[in-house]
């Protein structure tokens, strides 16, 4: 599988966004010939250059918006909220418009709208109101307009397969915005990452924006901070901002093995040695905790401290029961205290077919590797049933059926 792997160490904003996926080879010129599409030439403009952080190298890009106004375009700001309300304003029934009617293709339309929604569902939510009546001081502006089209364009350019994402930094301290001093993160910030996982305080500056945010909550699979892949290429997507941590957006293309055809899954070995509880005893709690779901339970002879015989139980369960067996084992045995080992258990593929005999039909267990059926056996149970019935030995039910198979 090709993925996309976000490291938002220092956050992500829209621009930053772009940046990377520039520096990971998108062609900037492809990006502003699809981005002319929209037909906004006349209001920004899209540079790009190379510029460093902390001594990593990287792309920057700055939408530059055309003045309309005699208010100059600040960038000491980053993507902070201060600027957006002198643009003018567009609401999500005009940026639908807009989208809709260009000749940006249906996945880069569909995958913009998407983005565009969250950050409109976030800012209604907030401000009590719907999504097609709330001002949009986020997304109105152009600036955002071309980092969310931009996103979904470079998204659909570079054919991935599934994006991974990091722990999401968002920031400390306050932000100016439209309704005055706002803490970061900003609440749009917040709503559109609910659910995901986040990090704050790196740095008291806004790290993560609206935007930013909504790029990952429509664009990401799966967020994990030890994802296990090979990586091919590393970009970096340069801020606005110079902080105490690199403010920078890393971005990774990278492959995952193709998942083996032997599944393995996380498993829990759970131990306790008993030198206080009788045969009987044992028995029964072993018989009650494979009722109760365990994969595995098994008894092991030992001899203990003073040399007394006693019993080591083992349980195999999956990771996610661990805390339940523990319960079950410290509820039916007499141990006070239980070890925990976390395994790795790989498991053929199993499926059953009938056979049919002479003595009747059996449940054959096929045991698959790689696609190929490596083991076959009939099912004890169904063995010791025909014996019973026909009145020979359990051995003589195997012959018949060892006969049958050879045909």
């Amino acid at each position: 599988m090709n993925i996309l792997y976000y490291d938002c160490f220092s956050g992500i904003s829209g621009d930053m966004n772009l940046a990377a996926m520039i520096d990971l080879g998108v062609s900037p010129d492809f990006l502003k010939t699809e981005l002319a599409k929209l037909g906004l030439e006349d209001e920004f403009s899209l540079k790009t250059s190379q510029d460093s952080r902390k001594g990593i190298f990287g792309t920057r890009v700055d939408v530059e918006l055309v003045q309309q106004h005699e208010h100059h375009h600040d960038h000491g700001h980053h993507h902070g909220h201060d600027h957006h309300h002198r643009h003018e304003h567009r609401n999500l029934k005009d940026i639908e418009e807009l989208i809709n009617s260009s000749d940006l293709n249906d996945k880069v339309k569909a995958t913009s709208l998407a983005i565009f929604k969250r950050v409109a569902e976030a800012e209604a939510k907030i401000h009590g109101s719907t999504i097609y009546e709330v001002h949009f001081h986020e997304v109105g502006a152009t600036d955002s307009i071309v980092d969310i089209v931009g996103a979904a364009i470079c998204f659909h350019e570079l054919e991935i397969d599934q994006v991974w994402c990091s722990s999401v930094e968002l920031g400390g301290g306050f932000v100016n915005c439209a309704h005055g001093k706002m803490p970061v993160p900003a609440p749009a910030t917040s709503e559109i990452l609910a659910g995901s996982p986040t990090t704050q305080g790196a740095v008291q500056q806004e790290t993560t924006t609206p935007t930013g945010a909504a790029i990952l909550a429509e664009l990401v699979d799966n967020f994990s901070d030890s994802p296990r892949m090979a990586v091919q290429k590393t970009a970096y997507g340069i801020g606005h901002r110079d902080n105490e941590i690199p403010n920078v957006l890393r971005v990774q293309l990278a492959r995952t093995e193709p998942a083996a055809t032997m599944p393995t899954v996380p498993v829990r070995l759970l131990q306790c040695n008993i030198d206080d509880m009788t045969g009987e005893m044992l028995g029964a709690a072993l018989d009650q905790l494979m009722e109760d779901g365990a994969m595995d339970v098994h008894f092991t002879s030992i001899v203990m401290k003073k040399n007394r015989p006693a019993t080591t139980l083992s349980l195999l369960c999956a990771a996610e029961d661990e805390d339940k067996f523990k319960r079950l084992i410290f509820k039916h045995t007499s141990t006070l205290g239980i070890k925990s080992i976390a395994i790795e258990k790989t498991v053929l593929d199993i499926y059953f077919d009938k056979l049919e005999t002479p003595l009747g039909t059996v449940t054959m267990k096929n045991a698959i590797l790689d696609g190929e059926v490596i083991r076959s056996k009939p099912e004890l149970e169904d063995c010791r049933a025909l014996a019973r019935l026909h009145g020979i030995p359990l051995s003589e039910v195997y012959l018949q059926i060892g006969k049958v198979r050879e045909i």
